[in-house]
């Protein structure tokens, strides 16, 4: 449980102060769980009331061990569990108050005990959301979202459902949209990812063909490890592009 509240940098002692870390350093000591997380998704978790860092007198961000903590929660919430901001901002207060606050869930959770995600039917499960909660959680109305299936950016399941990672494509449009990058724009991107998918679903395919259902299951995890390399070498390629190299 969250003991300490958020701003819990701000009482003054000389050993709290020099526990304090930069925005620099906390991203740092973010990466390795969470190595997509950037400055600017920080400071968007700030405006948006998720964690509150001290200011110093010329309007540095300096973030206790109680703000990074809160963060890292966030960060994990989001990741695992496919939550709206809002409320996860909720459960994180609920919990600072000393109340009992069960996990909320947009997703299907797992069978217990199944570390591989393999129901009874030994078919992975999958964390799906409703039209109304992808909304939500990416903070668009329903105009913009028809917009991006337009394009292909996210596309509806059969039942009309999205998959959870479309909350994820969501937010990242939305930020990319902050630099004037149109959905338009990102078409090349989505038939750079589907390539890719394609290459990864080749190596799989004959795991998942598979009759046991642990090769099965091995065939999902070895999916995400692929996925995971894909999405690295992408991202070095843009850099050794540009000539630049991210933090």
């Amino acid at each position: 449980m969250l003991q300490t509240p958020r701003g819990g940098a701000g009482n003054g002692t000389a050993a709290e102060d020099r526990r304090l870390m930069s925005i620099g350093a906390v991203l740092n000591a973010l990466r390795d769980e969470f190595p997509e997380v950037t400055i600017s998704k920080i400071r968007f978790l700030e405006s948006e009331g998720l964690i509150e860092p001290e200011r110093t007198p010329s309007g540095y961000r300096k973030f206790s061990p109680q703000d990074v903590e809160r963060l890292g929660h966030v960060l994990r919430m989001q990741r695992d569990h496919y939550l709206p901001l809002k409320v996860i901002r909720e459960h994180l207060d609920a919990l600072e108050r000393g109340e009992r606050a069960p996990l909320p869930s947009l997703g299907q959770p797992r069978e217990p005990g199944d570390a591989w995600g393999v129901s009874d039917a030994d078919e992975p499960t999958a964390a799906r959301v409703g039209r109304a909660e992808l909304l939500a959680a990416a903070e668009i109305d329903a105009e913009q979202l028809a917009d991006w299936e337009t394009y292909g950016l996210i596309v509806p399941l059969p039942d009309g459902g999205y998959d959870a990672e479309a909350v994820t494509v969501a937010a990242l449009v939305v930020e990319l949209g902050r630099f004037g990058i149109e959905p338009r724009h990102l078409r090349a991107m989505k038939s750079a990812a589907e390539r890719e998918a394609g290459l990864v679903d080749q190596v799989v395919a004959p795991l998942r063909r598979h009759r046991n259902p642990q090769t099965r299951a091995h065939a999902e995890a070895r999916t995400k490890e692929l996925a995971g390399l894909t999405g690295k070498l992408h991202s070095a390629l843009v850099q050794s592009a540009l000539g630049v190299r991210l933090p």
